[in-house]
C-alpha cells in the first residue's frame, strides 16, 4: 500500500514539474565552425559578459523570452531566472555597455539560423539536435 502511494505521489509529482526542468538544452554552431566551452563559458558569452566563447568570436542568437528552451538555458548556464535576466540585460543597455543577443525564434528556428550562418551561435533543446548543427556544449 505505502509503495504504491509513494509510486503515484511520484508519478504525480513528476507530471507537475514545468517541462524546463525536464528538457536539456544544447549549445550549438555551424558543423564548420571549431570551439569548444564549458557551460559557464556559454552562461557568460550569452550575457555578454565575455566577446568571445571558446576563444572564437561569434554572434549569440537568442530565443523568444518565455520559450522552455531559453528558460532552461539561463537558467542552468547563468543561474538567472526571466526576471533576473530582463534586469540583467536593463542595466547593460542603460548603461551603454551592450545589448541583448538578438531574438530569433524557438528551436527550430535557431538551429536553422546557425545551420546557415557559421558566424551565429545559439542553444536548443537536446531533442531537436540533428546534423544540421554541431552541438558545442549541453547546459544540465
Amino acid at each position: 500500500m505505502i509503495r504504491k502511494l509513494f509510486s503515484h505521489t511520484a508519478m504525480i509529482t513528476a507530471c507537475l514539474l514545468p517541462l524546463s526542468a525536464l528538457a536539456d538544452v544544447v549549445v550549438i554552431v555551424n558543423p564548420s565552425v571549431s570551439v569548444t566551452a564549458t557551460q559557464a563559458e556559454a552562461g557568460d558569452f550569452f550575457l555578454g559578459k565575455s566577446p568571445t566563447i571558446g576563444g572564437v568570436a561569434l554572434k549569440a542568437v537568442d530565443q523568444e523570452s518565455g520559450s522552455a528552451s531559453r528558460d532552461t538555458f539561463y537558467e542552468k548556464a547563468a543561474g538567472k531566472n526571466a526576471s533576473q535576466l530582463n534586469a540583467h540585460w536593463s542595466r547593460i543597455v542603460f548603461t551603454g555597455k551592450g545589448q541583448p543577443p538578438k531574438a530569433v525564434g524557438d528551436d527550430s528556428q535557431v538551429k536553422e539560423a546557425v545551420a546557415k550562418d557559421k558566424t551565429l551561435i545559439g542553444y536548443i533543446d537536446s531533442s531537436a539536435l540533428d546534423s544540421s548543427v554541431k552541438k558545442v556544449v549541453a547546459v544540465k
